[in-house]
């Protein structure tokens, strides 16, 4: 039992990557018929106790890590056993664990939603949301730019099958859409790297942070350049204006399932802006330049999803606009730029995801019972589980309204307090209470159109309309209203529990602003206590490998300090290597006596 805990402990960031990733290719080598042979092939059940287990584990996985991380600790796991900035890094802290249970906890009802019917209509459902996932959580983990945009990759590509799942002319090309503008944001992000490799010569999170304050002033403001492309491309991610117009449409033709899971993908952006350019470009230029444009930003795309929520005509989009309304929310709390507001945004951030996905799937439950009408506001007939639906919508409009007494007010409340120190403090509350006055009013709008104005149902047993409201479902589609319950019954301990909760995000706020506990646990330092680092960046420096040859290599000393001895003592040092390493440590040795030796009398 000692060597299983110590084998956990040793490689905790890893798994929670490899589970994902092992539960797809299992799904891939399980195979699959047509799309439309899902329902009646034997598999099938396979399919879905995999991937139920898989999500049920993932989740535990992500608890146990946001329990181990809860202290402050944070675990770095190297990958090959070369330390950073050399070699690849997964980091473990308070954020990247809540970011972890957030997935988890809005995939497992999802995944359990959509394999009663949705996963049916489609091949490679429950591999490609494996897929994703693994994109998700290597994105939260990472601690290099460069994998950063790896996972970026793993998870658009899953996104691209999924937004297809189901088929249908207005899913294509809105897919078109969405894959051409994220191929787009993918070359920037490259673009960026390469900017911020070339002056910086690292893409270690860490390394990167603690270099730029040293660069030149020319090469400062390339590396800067990059960074703020980056902020381009999360922006995109995060569905911020002005690049933040395809959501509405592109999450509208989703299937549910899809729609509600796709909830997560916007808050991956915002986890890159925090991360990446609140910790990462940290310095007074770079904050100057980033904080003071991300604050005016996230106040228009505020305003701009809800006034645009008011005028839309269907329910779907109506539910994108509100969620691009609440992305400007959390942006404004970022670009505060304070430990409180950062903490009141981690809160908003988890509230916005669930009541999205809840109202995604609402929205499903709603098109079933409108028959031809779907979800146009249009006059229809009065559904038939018109209290049920009504009450459940109700209660979704006060949530994300963020009204009293549920989690969007306290989030809104977190961001309010936190905005006293700002000198925009009256800017930022007129704007909120705005946004909440008009959320009401877009909310009122559409439950007139769907449930007041409804007209009373056909009688006459002769009329078409009469046979069409009775082929009609009397209930919700399969699992649609449960998984809705548990994600709002989710929604009411995250405010029971607000006063922990909103403790552990100020930790994590803390935490974020604290790069030298970054640089701690990442970094390494030589015998004399100095980082090791690319700096200065030679580009002509080739460091030996096994297969390459026997180069004189002037930073062999410092390979001691780069991998575990268990490495060292192995096949993996040749002896020419090794001899380098030994006299090269010798004659650090020698230096260090010269140095130290008193200087002679006269």
């Amino acid at each position: 039992m000692t060597d299983l805990l110590h084998f956990w402990s040793q490689h905790t960031p890893i798994f929670s990557i490899l589970l994902p990733a092992l539960t797809a290719f299992s799904l891939v080598l399980l195979g699959n018929p047509g799309s439309g042979s899902l329902t009646t092939d034997w598999r099938q059940p396979w399919r879905r106790g995999i991937s139920h287990i898989s999500g049920i584990l993932g989740l535990i996985i992500a608890v146990s890590y946001l329990i181990d991380s809860s202290q402050g600790q944070v675990s770095v796991y190297t990958l090959g056993e070369w330390a950073a900035p050399f070699g690849i890094v997964l980091v473990l802290d308070q954020l990247s664990a809540m970011m972890l249970v957030l997935t988890y906890a809005l995939a497992v009802p999802v995944v359990w939603y959509a394999s009663k019917e949705w996963d049916t209509r489609g091949r490679y459902f429950h591999t490609m949301v494996h897929f994703l996932l693994m994109g998700l959580t290597g994105a939260f983990l990472t601690g290099d730019l460069f994998n950063l945009f790896v996972f970026f990759e793993i998870l658009l590509m899953a996104s691209y099958v999924l937004l297809l799942h189901g088929q249908g002319k207005a899913r294509f090309q809105l897919g078109i859409h969405y894959v051409t503008i994220n191929l787009l944001a993918s070359a920037l992000f490259l673009i960026g790297l390469g900017m911020i490799y070339g002056s910086v010569g690292s893409l270690n999170m860490a390394d990167v942070a603690r270099l730029m304050p040293t660069l030149a002033a020319d090469q400062h403001k390339l590396a800067v350049a990059g960074g703020l492309m980056l902020f381009v491309v999360f922006g995109i991610k995060a569905a911020m204006l002005p690049v933040g117009f395809w959501l509405p449409k592109t999450y509208a033709v989703a299937t549910t399932p899809v729609a509600a899971l796709f909830t997560i993908m916007t808050k991956v952006g915002i986890y890159a802006i925090l991360r990446i350019n609140g910790t990462v470009f940290d310095d007074e230029y770079s904050h100057q330049i980033l904080m003071n444009c991300l604050l005016v930003i996230g106040l228009i795309t505020s305003v701009y999803g809800v006034i645009c929520a008011i005028g839309t005509e269907r329910l779907r989009r109506f539910v994108g606009f509100m969620v691009l309304s609440s992305v400007g929310t959390i942006l404004v709390a970022i670009g505060m730029n304070t430990t409180a507001a950062w903490a009141g945004a981690l809160y908003y951030m988890v509230h916005s995801t669930l009541i999205a996905a809840a109202f995604y799937i609402l929205s499903g439950w709603i098109t079933s019972q409108r028959g031809e009408f779907k979800d146009h506001f249009k006059i229809a007939p009065l559904m038939k589980q018109n209290k049920l639906v009504s009450i459940v919508y109700f209660i979704i409009a006060l949530m994300m309204a963020g009204l009293p007494p549920f989690s969007g007010f306290f989030g809104k409340v977190f961001i309010l307090q936190a905005s006293a120190n700002s000198e925009h403090q009256m800017i930022i509350i007129l704007t909120i209470l705005l946004v909440s006055f008009l959320s009401i009013l877009a909310f009122t709008r559409v439950g007139f159109m769907l449930f007041w104005r409804s007209t009373k149902p056909e009688d006459d047993l002769n009329s078409d309309d009469f046979h069409k409201y009775e082929a009609l479902p009397s209930k919700a589609p399969a699992r649609n209203d449960h998984t809705i319950y548990l994600l709002l019954a989710g929604l009411t301990a995250y405010v029971v529990f607000a006063g922990p909760i909103y403790q552990y995000n100020y930790q994590t706020a803390e935490q974020i602003k604290n790069n030298p506990v970054y640089e701690a646990a990442l970094l390494k330092r030589d015998a004399e206590g100095q980082f090791i680092s690319v700096q200065p960046f030679d580009p002509s420096y080739l460091p030996e490998t096994k297969y390459g040859g026997e180069v004189v290599d002037p930073n062999a000393h410092l390979i001691p300090y780069m991998i575990s001895e268990s490495t060292l003592e192995g096949e993996n040092i040749s002896e020419f290597k090794q001899r380098q390493i030994d006299q090269q440590h010798i004659e650090q040795t020698q230096h260090d006596d010269n140095q130290l030796k008193p200087a002679e009398g006269p």
